[in-house]
Parts: C-alpha cells; sequence; structure tokens
C-alpha cells in the first residue's frame, strides 16, 4: 500500500491517539505516535514525520516544547489539537507558526482534510526554489500557504462561539462581505486582535 506521507500524532489521552492514529491510518497515512512530549521528540528524530499533530497540554514536555524543537532542529511542519482556545495559548500558536489549530473535540472527517491541505500547501511550498530550507523559520504571513490566518481564525470562531468549523468559516466569510474585505485580512485581524488581549493581560 502506498502511504500519502508520514505523520506524528502526539496526544496524552491514549483514547484520543488511538482515535487519530486508526483514522489517519484508514486515510493512508504512515503513523507513528507517543504519548508524551520526549517520546514524541526521539520518534521524530528516528523516524523524520513530513507533519506532527500535537497535543497541546501534557505532562512533562508540552506540545509548545515540543513544537519549538521540531521547527529548530528538524524543520518538520506541525499542527496543534488542543480543548483550549484561550487568547495566550493562539498567540504562541501563531508564534511557532503552525499550520493549523484545531479545536477539541474532534472527529476523523475534520482532521483529514486538515492534514490533506498540510500536505497539499508544503507541496506548493517546495515547489518554490530557496524555500525548502526552513519553511517555519519565517514570520507568519497570509501570502505564505504554510501561514494562513484563516484556520487559526476559524479555532478562534469555534471555541468562542461553541460552533462547527463549517459554521465558523460560514461567520468569517460573512464578516469579509459585510467589510468588503478579504477574508484572510478578516482572519489576520482577529489574531491580532487576540494578541492585544493577551498582552493588556500580562500587564
Amino acid at each position: 500500500m502506498n502511504h500519502k506521507g508520514k505523520i506524528l500524532v502526539v496526544d496524552d489521552d491514549r483514547l484520543v491517539l488511538a482515535t487519530l492514529t486508526h483514522g489517519l491510518s484508514q486515510a493512508g497515512y504512515d503513523v507513528i505516535d507517543a504519548d508524551n512530549g520526549d517520546d514524541a521528540i526521539l520518534l521524530a528524530r528516528e523516524h523524520k514525520p513530513e507533519l506532527a499533530l500535537l497535543d497541546i497540554r501534557m505532562e512533562g514536555k508540552t506540545g509548545f516544547d515540543v513544537a519549538a524543537y521540531l521547527r529548530e532542529y528538524c524543520q518538520i511542519p506541525f499542527m496543534f489539537l488542543s480543548a483550549f482556545a484561550d487568547e495566550g495559548t493562539i498567540k504562541q500558536v501563531k508564534e511557532l507558526g503552525a499550520l493549523t489549530y484545531l479545536v477539541k473535540p474532534l472527529d476523523i472527517q475534520q482532521i483529514v482534510p486538515a492534514v490533506e491541505a498540510a500536505f497539499a500547501n508544503r507541496g506548493q511550498a517546495r515547489s518554490t526554489p530557496g524555500e525548502q530550507a526552513s519553511p517555519l523559520s519565517t514570520p507568519t504571513s497570509a501570502s505564505d500557504p504554510l501561514h494562513d490566518p484563516v484556520p487559526l481564525a476559524i479555532g478562534i470562531v469555534m471555541h468562542r462561539h461553541s460552533v462547527s468549523r463549517k459554521q465558523a468559516l460560514e461567520r468569517l466569510a460573512q464578516q469579509a462581505r459585510a467589510e468588503d474585505r478579504p477574508l484572510e485580512s478578516v482572519c489576520e485581524r482577529l489574531l491580532n486582535a487576540q494578541e492585544v488581549l493577551a498582552g493588556l493581560g500580562s500587564l
């Protein structure tokens, strides 16, 4: 069987881990799993996956710790899975350069399209000369397919308004139409507003 790509999945909830691993395997991906950050880093070094799905809040090394390591030393893109979408969390997600941010609870039908989009975007980025070395070390930009503000904004709206992914996207699109602005511009503004709120909270 030809695998679509190799993915590292990290979550300290064994049930979530098993569900994600099974679902992504069924979708055609070669999956490596870990239930803690230390094992995740060792497995990433050994197997060199093409993408990592990281839970954020774990005992020991957090998903943020793992993400920072993957970015600095392995150049492996990552996305976050979390039940939390507070201002501080969103700020760190954006600063680390995650491909996307998925708010739990999740089902595999939501995750597989996000994973497929990440692989498709990664392929686009690699086809650009000079961009292959470290696609995650550059600042967040709406023009960069690896740093699309839309998925992060969708995650925030899903959490704040307890709506589905589709409903969150529809709300953002409606706002963009009302303001006669591109969707990416509205989403970028939302992320910037989250950063301002996070900064006020730390004063």
